[in-house]
């Protein structure tokens, strides 16, 4: 990738593909800087992946660390507040009435490009980088493309910058996911996506695959596990 001189604002769950966005990132813009959102999340232990992931990729990537920035938290607990879902509550995960999982949490990445964008405004950052694909998804309107393409016109025009949004797993699926995990870091940054990253939604980090920890059996389990499996196949 060729590298600009921009600093990029990663949207950084501490999951699978957020991480590997933030090695892509790294990659490709001067400086990178993360920010992750305490929601309520019933699957709370990703936010504690982040700063180990953070440090592996320091100290396994030199030219990265010099490029990495901080990192932020900020509070976006409204959104449990805002109504019950198998993301915030201990309720089972099942199809609703309106064709979306109950893991979908109405306005979550609407808001969180909106806070976003404002502490990348301060921080300097022109580029806001978020995981969300609709390749491999759950049906979640917030991670279509042309949502993100509105949202992104929004905020330039809201906050009066040129500001972008950039998803680049939003066409690939998880096994081309993984694929790109390595060809940016190689086995090194695999193992770390492996060990140091949460996709589980019930939180499970006492059980540990080939893939990572997990329950195995959530919808997000079970999409991890399925690239990863296509995605050894195909080396």
């Amino acid at each position: 990738m060729s590298q600009t001189p921009e600093t990029a604002l990663v949207l950084f769950s501490g999951g699978q593909d957020s991480a590997t966005c933030l090695a892509w990132a790294l990659e490709r813009y001067g400086r990178v800087e993360t920010v992750g959102f305490d929601y309520g999340q019933r699957h709370r232990v990703e936010l504690a992946c982040r700063a180990a992931f953070r440090e592996g990729l320091a100290a396994a990537f030199p030219g990265w660390a010099t490029r990495l920035g901080p990192d932020h938290l900020l509070d976006a607990t409204v959104l449990k507040s805002l109504g019950q879902t198998a993301m915030t509550e201990e309720v089972e995960i099942e199809m609703q009435s309106n064709g979306l999982p109950s893991t979908f949490v109405p306005g979550r990445n609407l808001l969180f490009f909106t806070l976003a964008a404002p502490l990348a405004l301060r921080r300097g950052a022109s580029v806001l980088i978020g995981g969300m694909c609709e390749t491999d998804y759950s049906g979640y309107p917030d991670c279509r493309a042309v949502t993100l393409k509105s949202q992104e016109k929004t905020l330039q025009l809201g906050l009066g910058s040129d500001i972008l949004i950039e998803a680049p797993l939003m066409h690939i699926d998880k096994a081309r996911t993984w694929a790109l995990a390595e060809s940016l870091g190689g086995e090194a940054l695999v193992g770390l996506v492996t060990e140091h990253t949460h996709t589980c939604y019930l939180g499970d980090r006492a059980r540990r695959h080939d893939w990572g920890y997990g329950c195995g059996n959530c919808p997000a389990c079970e999409l991890r596990a399925s690239g990863w499996v296509r995605w050894q196949a195909a080396r």
